[in-house]
């Protein structure tokens, strides 16, 4: 098939160009981009795009797959499907499933599944370091490794910091991506809320900024000892930037990432003690946000990550403290991302384009797509003035606890191409 994409806004991070064009696309291939196309058969498709936005695939780093163990709160094919109608072209899910994604079998099983549902996001697995998530003993790496898992995580604050140098030390040969979400669980305790003055208004037990800090700073002490690059996940904090910015300054093979929700909300959202603001870590105050926007522009943080967390009503329905972390987001995240920073003049399109799509596959040790002659078409084609309202019946993720239920969005992906 043969489509022309007309007079289309082309965000092409690679290039680091945002114009208007036209888009030639032939049998899965990238054939032209030019600011007119003419030279065209008969049987071409073509559609007028202007006011549509054309980009490349949008990557996530990590996120969680409720398959196999959970299966009320999410399949892998509405995962998929969720996925998919967000913009993203490849997803990358957590080992945290039952059994825990730490056996070759298992990474096989889903690679299959994911293969059988035809033209949806390519899934990629991350691997478990321990057995069962045990936090106790390694995986058998190398297995993992031949297996094809994308890297590896436990996507969970560590037990032990004896353990975590081990586990760079044994991964270094291998060459795949380590992430680790630093976090020190015994000043963390039974904390929900950032620590500051909304915890103490709304009567919810805090968490420290520095049980992030102090975790972070052990790490990169142990990057620096071993030289193994590692991935850090899910910063918060005005002062993890800081840190990670003198990280980079200093040479250390580190890459960084935050999610969606931690970039467009604070601490004050949650006087509605709506559970889906309930997250792991939890959202920052004022200046944390300003810090991570400040973050991601200047490349200090080099990706948003969407970390998709589905719970169904009744693991929600209950008092904030005892809910469990995590929302949805791949089908919020970019409508609201693009309205809140872009539209806003605090993002340019092709800084957040960057996060969501280039510099998540760099992170992961990938190719990045791009809108050029003769590239595969990996492409996401999003809506930016669509309205429509979040509504069980209108996503495609089976679950639906998210702080915007209910509410009307602006902008929503066309379409895919993988």
């Amino acid at each position: 098939m043969t489509e022309l994409l007309q007079q289309v806004r082309v965000i092409n991070p690679g290039l680091e160009t945002d114009q208007i064009a036209d888009v030639l696309i032939a049998d899965g291939k990238i054939q032209a981009v030019a600011p007119q196309i003419s030279d065209i058969n008969s049987d071409t498709q073509i559609k007028d795009c202007r006011g549509l936005v054309l980009g490349t695939g949008l990557v996530d780093l990590y996120s969680h797959s409720s398959e196999p163990g959970f299966e009320e709160r999410e399949t892998l094919s509405s995962l998929l499907q969720g996925a998919a109608a967000g913009g993203f072209t490849r997803v990358s899910i957590l080992p945290d499933t039952s059994p825990a994604i730490d056996h070759p079998a298992i990474v096989a099983q889903l690679q299959q599944r994911s293969g059988e549902m035809g033209n949806m996001p390519h899934l990629h697995v991350w691997g478990a370091m321990t057995l069962d998530l045990a936090g106790k003993q390694l995986t058998e790496l190398a297995e993992l490794a031949a297996a094809g898992v994308v890297g590896f995580t436990d996507g969970k604050p560590w037990e032990n910091l004896g353990f975590v140098r081990r586990v760079l030390e044994y991964l270094q040969p291998f060459g795949k991506p380590v992430a680790f979400w630093p976090c020190d669980r015994l000043l963390s305790a039974n904390g929900v809320i950032r620590e500051g003055t909304p915890a103490l208004r709304l009567g919810l037990p805090p968490i420290p900024a520095s049980a992030e800090t102090t975790a972070i700073a052990s790490l990169l002490e142990l990057v620096a000892a071993t030289g193994t690059p590692v991935h850090i996940m899910r910063v918060s904090t005005a002062r993890s930037v800081e840190l990670i910015a003198s990280a980079k300054a200093a040479g250390l093979p580190i890459t960084a990432s935050t999610t969606w929700m931690h970039l467009l909300l604070d601490t004050k959202a949650i006087k509605s003690y709506n559970t889906s603001l309930n997250l792991a870590p939890p959202l920052g105050n004022a200046s944390d946000v300003e810090a991570l926007r400040a973050g991601v522009r200047a490349g200090v943080i080099d990706a948003i990550a969407i970390d998709h967390a589905p719970y169904s009503y009744e693991e929600k329905v209950q008092a904030f403290a005892e809910s469990p972390a995590g929302a949805i987001g791949f089908e919020l995240a970019l409508p609201l991302l693009w309205q809140n920073l872009v539209e806003t003049g605090k993002f340019t399109a092709l800084e957040l384009w960057k996060a969501l799509s280039t510099q998540p596959a760099i992170c992961l040790q990938q190719k990045p797509s791009a809108i050029s002659p003769d590239q595969k078409a990996e492409l996401t084609l999003f809506d930016p003035q669509e309205i429509w309202k979040v509504e069980k019946k209108n996503l495609h993720t089976l679950s639906s606890n998210t702080p915007w239920l209910g509410q009307e969005l602006k902008g929503r992906v066309v379409k895919i191409w993988v």
